[in-house]
């Protein structure tokens, strides 16, 4: 059962709960523009924090990554130029070769392009898997200038290009799924054959609800 929520309602972080209190996990799909970014990242904080199960896709994973810059590394006002061209900290900025090039269609990143997978992680549990491939459509990426803070914070790169410059995927792994990729998974899922990282979420949406119906059969 799907609930759609308008992340312009959730701008107000007092009213997040009131919106997800009754889901047993979130995506953050992709997107262009600034509209509605409070309110995904206002979202996404509550689905860390709570331990909800959590995937973002292309703009998702860039917010996830922009609210864990602002609210675990304590890098305050961290953004992505797309949003704001002034951020002290661009966590997320234009791929170098795009910075001179106007307009989008064929100037993103398009394609079918290689990610190798960190051992050990969520996403590799996922995709059984060192080496995957999969499709794209941004101009946008994490900024390699703050990897280490981030790093350092508690997050995992669990995906990368294979010359390690491309952050592909990230991840906490204290919870027990919150996973974000750069890429688009729903270009290759399949209503018999779901792409690993909608089934994991899913696995894990499963067993929040397993543990609620125990704990409701002991009171």
């Amino acid at each position: 059962e799907i609930k759609w929520i308008n992340s312009e309602d959730c701008i107000d972080y007092s009213k997040v709960k009131e919106a997800l209190g009754d889901v047993d996990a979130l995506v953050v799909p992709g997107g262009f523009g600034v509209r509605g970014i409070e309110g995904k990242l206002n979202v996404i904080r509550y689905a860390r924090e709570n331990n909800l199960p959590f995937l973002g896709l292309c703009l998702g994973m860039q917010c996830a990554v922009i609210e864990y810059a602002r609210n675990v590394v304590g890098l305050k006002n961290a953004n992505s130029t797309e949003f704001n061209e002034a951020t002290p900290y661009p966590v997320i900025d234009l791929m170098t070769e795009q910075k001179h090039v106007e307009g989008y269609g064929g100037t993103m990143r398009l394609g079918k392009y290689e990610c190798r997978v960190k051992p050990g992680t969520k996403a590799h549990e996922a995709y059984n898997s060192d080496v995957i491939w999969e499709r794209h459509r941004h101009r946008y990426e994490f900024n390699n200038e703050y990897r280490k803070q981030i790093e350092d914070a508690g997050m995992v790169l669990s995906g990368l290009s294979p010359d390690g410059m491309l952050c592909e995927m990230v991840e906490i792994p204290q919870n027990d799924w919150f996973v974000a990729c750069q890429f688009h998974p729903e270009f290759k899922s399949r209503p018999e054959r779901p792409h690993p990282l909608f089934a994991g979420l899913i696995n894990a949406a499963n067993k929040n609800v397993d543990a609620k119906q125990r704990t409701l059969a002991k009171v």
